[in-house]
């Protein structure tokens, strides 16, 4: 008895944690599709009209709001793919200065620590034209400086990708760093014997080497910009206008502003198929590889 109760004790401990997810995570995204066939407003209105039961995606298609927050996904995923890069130079640089090697990337890890609301509100006083960083420079001299880009819209969308970057490299850094290390060190040395330079060095054999934790990186930067909504909200508010609209702040729009429950889930199966395109490839891709190194 005491054995049969031991291979089933995993399975109720694990019965709440299923229940939840298939209820308020699976369920949700099935009542949410459901949901953006209808013509439900401010409360769920059951109700499909199959004669127009495409309504709300075709007025998607037909918004400007929803056409400058794709525009602005793919602006800010291109901007913030720096994040990897300036995170893998900096774990280079650490990882070949042994010295300070815990305090710098304590300090280059402390980002992290805040908040993106918070990381949106500092930016917001750095970029603050009577008390940030345009007036310190107006201050010592440099009067022809402009770092109003939060209230111009065609710049706004790229302070958000800066203070993005700010705030996420850290991240990536510490992620490079365990890349770098699990590097045989007979490889650098070999190297080094044979008058590699540092750069053929790191082009041709280390990022080769490390492109799984590229891949990791990726992955979880595809995910953090298709739900980013903190930031717009703290530095911009969606403004300049509609300027620096992204996927998750057009769905809270719908859901908020326009109190439109069925637009609004039709924004968000359009974000899942999104994530899904941009998510499921990658991740493929890493399973390939994995078996491919399996096989060798």
């Amino acid at each position: 008895m005491s054995i049969r109760w031991t291979r089933i004790a995993p399975q109720i401990a694990l019965t709440p944690a299923l229940a939840v997810t298939l209820v308020a995570f699976i369920g949700s995204i099935f009542w949410t599709i459901y949901l953006s066939f209808t013509r439900s407003r401010r409360v769920p209105d059951y109700a499909i009209d199959w004669s127009e039961w495409g309504r709300q995606y075709a007025r998607l298609a037909q918004d400007a709001g929803w056409s400058t927050a794709l525009w602005n996904l793919i602006t800010l995923g291109v901007g913030s793919g720096l994040a990897i890069v300036f995170g893998f130079v900096l774990a280079a640089m650490i990882d070949r200065e042994k010295r300070g090697e815990s305090f710098f990337r304590t300090v280059f890890l402390y980002p992290l620590a805040v908040s993106l609301i918070v990381t949106g509100v500092a930016w917001r006083w750095i970029l603050n034209p009577t008390m940030g960083l345009e007036a310190t420079l107006h201050r010592i001299g440099f009067e022809n400086v402009d770092f109003n880009w939060l209230a111009q819209g065609d710049t706004a969308m790229y302070a958000i990708i800066l203070a993005s970057i700010w705030q996420s490299s850290g991240f990536y850094m510490a992620l490079m760093i365990a890349g770098l290390k699990s590097i045989n060190s007979e490889i650098w040395s070999a190297a080094r014997l044979d008058g590699v330079s540092l750069w053929r060095l790191y082009i041709e054999i280390i990022i080769p080497m490390m492109k799984f934790t590229f891949l990791t990186c990726a992955i979880l930067l595809s995910l953090g910009v298709i739900k980013a909504y903190d930031i717009v909200l703290a530095m911009t508010n969606g403004g300049p206008g509609q300027s620096t609209w992204v996927p998750a702040y057009f769905v809270i729009n719908a859901l908020s502003q326009k109190q439109n429950l069925g637009y609004a889930s039709a924004a968000a199966v359009m974000m899942l198929l999104i994530t899904l395109a941009v998510f499921l490839p990658l991740v493929l891709l890493t399973a390939w590889q994995n078996r491919r190194r399996a096989a060798q």
